[in-house]
């Protein structure tokens, strides 16, 4: 892993059925997906685990390291408390990205009903910005507009941070890619799809077995991110990363 040069990195967790000690159980699963300095897609770590702590995900992330892994420009990831810290311990100076579906998620359920439609869409212009300045201006005005209608929703927007505006500096032709998990979450549900006709797997060492050759194999098919290209203009602004 130490000849891999890893940009960016998608880190989520999901759950599969597999069959222990003579019971089928839902298994958590820690995914950490690569993108290159080519813009390749690798899957580089699919872990079994008892649940998504902190010390669960640093421990993921400590065996990467000891693998060889160079701390990445940029960290993807939904609100898990503990992956957000194991990511600040183990590479503090990797920048962090905040997945925008995750926290959009967040805000519906603390929303009533009748003021869904228009959160959805005051969210969407932060979102969906035509730059960074729009997207601060919008951020401010979602502050203005639901802090008194809606106090749990904005305190919820404002645990997120400017975290959910990190990919705005990176190339604009990239912004379709870096401000959400679907690069990983995509990824998981073509596992959950591949085994369901298998009701469970027999083992977990067969699940993590079976779930990486459908990748190797070209099964599962990772393409590049979009704006690749400009990936080489992101390593250019970047200052010598800590191992």
């Amino acid at each position: 892993m130490a000849d891999l040069d890893v940009i960016y990195l998608y880190l989520d967790g999901f759950a599969l059925r597999v069959r222990s000690a003579g019971k089928v159980v839902s298994v958590p699963v820690l995914g950490v997906v690569a993108v290159l300095s080519d813009g390749r897609k690798q899957l580089l770590a699919l872990d079994l685990c008892g649940g998504e702590s902190f010390a669960t995900w640093k421990g993921c992330l400590a065996d990467l390291v000891a693998r060889g892994l160079r701390a990445p420009v940029l960290a993807v990831i939904d609100g898990n408390a503990g992956l957000r810290r194991a990511v600040s311990e183990v590479w503090p100076r990797a920048a962090v990205q905040r997945c925008c579906v995750h926290k959009l998620r967040n805000l519906e359920r603390k929303s009533p009903k009748h003021a869904l439609a228009e959160i959805r869409d005051d969210f969407h212009r932060i979102a969906y910005a035509a730059s960074a300045e729009a997207a601060r201006s919008a951020y401010v005005r979602f502050e203005r507009v639901w802090a008194k209608r809606c106090p749990g929703v904005v305190a919820s927007l404002r645990e997120g941070g400017d975290e959910l505006l990190t990919f705005f500096t990176f190339p604009k032709a990239q912004w379709k890619t870096l401000p959400t998990t679907n690069t990983i979450e995509r990824l998981h549900e073509e596992f959950r799809r591949r085994v369901k006709t298998q009701g469970s797997l027999p083992t977990e060492d067969a699940a993590v077995v079976l779930l990486f050759s459908l990748v190797a194999s070209g099964q599962i098919r990772l393409r590049r991110i979009d704006g690749w290209q400009k990936i080489a203009t992101v390593l250019r602004q970047q200052t010598p990363r800590a191992a």
